[in-house]
């Protein structure tokens, strides 16, 4: 699976609430409406604590990519348990709710996507020497949060740097 729609109009709470609705269109009671389901109430749930703290327009997509995360780990460590407690069939369950919160995450940034990202912030900050991997590391993840694996992208500038 992979993202529904990736044009940058649109959010990931926009795609979770379109893809809810189609979901229960399709099959209401359907795996993929359960969880869509969950996601949305999590998402209002964050929305009230963030008008509590004085936020007026809810929650951003950073905070529901969080939530997401926080989500897909939790079905990790669930579909973990219980594969060693011999529930084959919830582990399952746990790793199909796993893989349609996958698709609503941004993909990591890979390969030549990465490279063509390192050179250019390597181009704009004009960083030549190791001691500036530190700038061009916070500048690819402000750039692209939650997009950016450390370990690879670590590499990548120490070569574009070297």
């Amino acid at each position: 699976m992979g993202q529904t729609d990736v044009s940058p109009a649109n959010t990931i709470r926009d795609r979770v609430l379109v893809a809810l609705q189609k979901a229960e269109a399709d099959d209401a009671e359907g795996i993929r409406a359960r969880t869509l389901r969950l996601v949305s109430c999590a998402m209002r749930d964050r929305d009230v604590t963030a008008r509590g703290q004085g936020q007026c327009a809810g929650c951003e997509d950073t905070e529901v990519r969080k939530l997401l995360e926080i989500m897909v780990a939790q079905r990790e460590v669930s579909a973990r348990e219980f594969d060693d407690s011999g529930r084959i069939t919830d582990a399952e369950r746990e790793r199909e709710e796993m893989e349609i919160l996958q698709s609503f995450l941004p993909q990591p940034l890979e390969g030549p996507a990465l490279e063509k990202a390192v050179d250019a912030v390597v181009n704009d900050l004009e960083a030549t020497k190791l001691k500036d991997m530190g700038r061009c590391m916070a500048e690819l993840q402000s750039r692209y949060p939650g997009r950016i694996d450390t370990g690879a992208a670590g590499k990548a500038v120490r070569r574009a740097l070297v």
